[in-house]
C-alpha cells in the first residue's frame, strides 16, 4: 500500500488515519480553539426558553442552529429570531428548504435512496432553496445551513455575485456524509465555511481531516438517535485539542424527531431546548474540569454569522 499512500500524500492529503492525534494548531480568527452551538431550537419561543436557560447558566453559547429552516418561518419571526441573537452576538443558523425529503419525490424515503437524503432533485428545487437563502439575509440572517453539494457551490457564487454578503456563513449539514480527508476538502473548495462532520467518526479518522481543511469542524458530542445516539463528553478536551478550531454540538438523545416543527410540537421542543442547554452545561463542566486552559471565543467574534438588523429594546 506504500505507493498508494505516498501517492496520496503526495497530493497534499494524508495517507493515513493520524492515530498518534497530533495537536492542531489552527485556530479561529481570533485565536480561539473552540466554540459552543446548540442545535434544533426552533423557533423564537424555543429561543426564548433557550436564552433564559443559558443565562441561568450562566453559559456562553456561539451558535444557534436550527432545522426547520426559513421556508417554515414567517418574515416576522426570522426577524424576531435575528433580533434576540444578534443582541447577543451569536450566530443564528437556519437550514434552507425545501430539500429532498421534504419534496413529493419517493427516492430519498427509500432504503437505498437515504443518499439523496436532503439533496434538491432538479433545477426547480435548487432555485425554492436559493430563494430561501436570499429572503434569509434580506431578513438580516448571516447563516445557514445546507445539505446539496450544488447549493453549495451556489452560494460561493452567490457571494462572488454579490447575491448573499460575504460575511454569510455556510454551515454544511452532517447530513452532507463526506468523510474523509479528500471528500471534505472538496466540501470547503466548494464553498463550506463550517463543516459537521459525521458523528461516528474517531479522533484518528476526525484528526486526518483537519490536517486537510483549515475551517472550523463542527461535531456533536451528544448525538440524536437517528445519527447513532452517541455521548462523547470525556472526549472533550481531546476533541478541542486536535481539532481546533472546532464547533462543540450538544444534541439530545431520546427525543422525537420534530422536524418540521410548528406549534404542534411548541410544548415539546421548550421542554428539549431546555434539556439541551442543561447537557451544554454538563459539557462545559468537562471543559472546565480537564482542559481549563482551552481558549473559547467571545460573543460577537469575528467569524460569527451573527444577523445584520437594527435590535430592539428586548427582554429576553
Amino acid at each position: 500500500m506504500k505507493s498508494t499512500i505516498d501517492f496520496l500524500e503526495k497530493l497534499g492529503y494524508p495517507g493515513k488515519d493520524y492515530q498518534d492525534l497530533p495537536t492542531s494548531t489552527k485556530r479561529f480568527p481570533d485565536g480561539a480553539q473552540y466554540r459552543i452551538e446548540l442545535p434544533s431550537v426552533e423557533g423564537p419561543k424555543a429561543l426564548k426558553e433557550t436564552l433564559k436557560a443559558i443565562d441561568e447558566y450562566g453559559l456562553t453559547i456561539h451558535r444557534i442552529s436550527q432545522g426547520s429552516g426559513i421556508m417554515l418561518q414567517t418574515d416576522e419571526e426570522i426577524k424576531e429570531m435575528c433580533e434576540l441573537t444578534a443582541e447577543r452576538g451569536m450566530e443564528l443558523s437556519l437550514f434552507v428548504g425545501p430539500r429532498g425529503t421534504w419534496d413529493i419525490s419517493a427516492g430519498p424515503l427509500t432504503t437505498a435512496g437515504k443518499s439523496q437524503a436532503l439533496r434538491h432533485e432538479g433545477a426547480n428545487q435548487l432555485v425554492y432553496a436559493i430563494e430561501d437563502l436570499r429572503r434569509g439575509a434580506a431578513l438580516g440572517l448571516r447563516g445557514a445551513l445546507v445539505a446539496d453539494e450544488g447549493l453549495l457551490y451556489i452560494t460561493k457564487k452567490m457571494k462572488e455575485e454579490g447575491l448573499l454578503p460575504a460575511d454569510f456563513v455556510v454551515k454544511v449539514s452532517v447530513q452532507m456524509g463526506a468523510c474523509n480527508p479528500v471528500s471534505v476538502k472538496i466540501m470547503q473548495d466548494l464553498g463550506a465555511d463550517t463543516y459537521n462532520v459525521p458523528s461516528s467518526l474517531t479522533l484518528a479518522k476526525l484528526a486526518a481531516i483537519r490536517q486537510s481543511i483549515d475551517i472550523p469542524i463542527d461535531i456533536y458530542i451528544e448525538v440524536p438517535d437517528n445519527f447513532g445516539g452517541f455521548l462523547r463528553y470525556y472526549e472533550i478536551p481531546e476533541i478541542i485539542r486536535v481539532l481546533s478550531p472546532v464547533y462543540i454540538k450538544f444534541g439530545l438523545r431520546n427525543h422525537p424527531d420534530v422536524y418540521p416543527s410548528g406549534k404542534q410540537w411548541e410544548s415539546t421542543n421548550l421542554s428539549l431546548v431546555q434539556e439541551r442547554v442543561r447537557r451544554a452545561a454538563i459539557g462545559v463542566d468537562m471543559i472546565k474540569r480537564y482542559c481549563p486552559d482551552a481558549k473559547t471565543s467571545k460573543l460577537g467574534a469575528t467569524g460569527l454569522g451573527v444577523p445584520k438588523v437594527e435590535v430592539g429594546h428586548r427582554n429576553v
